[in-house]
C-alpha cells in the first residue's frame, strides 16, 4: 500500500502538470460545468447550484493583499503521507485579480488546471489530488470521479451554518456535506468507497474563506467515527511577505513584526486548533 500511495503521489503531479500545459484540458473542473448541468440541472435554479457557487465561483480571495501567504495543515491518515503537511497559497495580485495566486506544498510549486475559476486554488488542489487517487486506486477515470462530486453539488446539497474553532476563537461557517457515490450505480466496481463523505466548510471571516476541507472513508459497518481514511485540509495562517526587489507594489510595507498593528493583512498566528466539522 505504501508503494502505491507513493506511486499515486507521482502520477497526480505529474497529471496536474500536463493539465496546466493544455489550454484545452478536460480534466479540470471548470470544464465540464456545463456537462453536468446540460445532463442534470440543479432543481429550480436554471444555473449551478448554490454549492458549486460557494465552492467553486466565490471570489474568495477578494479582499487579500498582494503577496500575501496562505498556509494550510494537509493531514493524512495513509502512510507514506501519515501526518502534516503544510500547503501555501500566494496572492500574487491584489485580491488575485489577475489569477494569479501559486500553490506550493512540500515539493514545491504545483501547477493547477483553474480553468477561470475565482475560487480559492487550494480547493482545486485538494479535490484533484483527491480524484488522481481515486482513479489510481480503483482503475476507474478520473473525469468519472470529477463528474460524481459535481453531480452531488449540483444536486443542491444542504448548506447549514455551523460554528467552528479557528485558533481558539469561534468562527461561523457555511458548511456543505455530500457522498457523491452513494446512489451510484457502478458503484460494485470500488464498493469500499461507496460512504465516502466530502465536507466543505467555507468562512467569510477567514482570509481565503476556505476554512476546511475533509474526505472520510468509513470503517466497517459506516462508521466515520474510526474511519478506514481520511484526509483533511485546515486553515493556519495568513501571512504577509515581503515583496521581490523590483516588484514592490505601489503602497506601504507593513514589516513582519510582533509589534506590528493588527490589520486583516497582517501575519495571523498559526492555529492551535484545526478547524472541526461539525457532524
Amino acid at each position: 500500500m505504501t508503494a502505491v500511495r507513493a506511486g499515486v503521489r507521482r502520477e497526480w503531479r505529474r497529471k496536474l502538470a500536463a493539465c496546466a500545459a493544455s489550454i484545452a484540458c478536460l480534466t479540470c473542473f471548470a470544464c465540464f460545468i456545463g456537462d453536468v448541468h446540460a445532463a442534470a440541472p440543479a432543481a429550480g435554479s436554471g444555473g449551478i447550484s448554490s454549492a458549486e457557487r460557494l465552492i467553486f465561483t466565490t471570489d474568495h480571495l477578494h479582499g487579500v493583499a498582494q503577496q500575501t501567504e496562505l498556509d494550510y495543515a494537509l493531514l493524512s491518515s495513509d502512510p507514506p503521507a501519515r501526518g502534516t503537511d503544510i500547503v501555501k497559497v500566494l496572492v500574487t495580485s491584489p485580491d488575485n485579480a489577475k489569477g494569479d495566486a501559486q500553490v506550493s506544498d512540500h515539493s514545491g510549486a504545483v501547477p493547477l488546471p483553474n480553468g477561470g475559476l475565482q475560487c480559492n486554488p487550494v480547493i482545486i488542489y485538494f479535490l484533484e489530488r483527491d480524484i488522481a487517487e481515486m482513479e489510481q486506486l480503483t482503475g476507474g477515470q478520473r473525469r468519472y470521479f470529477q463528474q460524481r462530486l459535481r453531480l452531488a453539488l449540483a444536486a443542491g446539497p444542504k448548506i447549514e451554518t455551523v460554528t467552528s474553532q479557528i485558533d481558539g476563537k469561534p468562527v461561523k461557517a457555511q458548511q456543505i456535506v455530500v457522498q457523491p457515490y452513494l446512489d451510484d450505480p457502478n458503484a460494485e466496481r470500488f464498493a469500499q468507497y461507496i460512504a465516502k463523505r466530502y465536507t466543505f466548510l467555507i468562512a467569510p471571516t477567514v482570509p481565503g474563506e476556505v476554512a476546511l476541507i475533509r474526505t472520510e472513508v468509513p470503517g466497517a459497518n459506516n462508521d466515520f467515527a474510526h474511519p478506514l481514511h481520511s484526509r483533511t485540509l485546515s486553515f493556519q495562517a495568513a501571512l504577509r511577505k515581503l515583496p521581490a526587489p523590483g516588484n514592490a507594489p505601489n503602497v506601504p510595507n507593513t514589516p513582519n513584526t510582533p509589534n506590528a498593528p493588527h490589520s486583516p493583512n497582517a501575519p495571523v498566528k498559526p492555529s492551535t486548533n484545526a478547524p472541526r466539522a461539525s457532524r
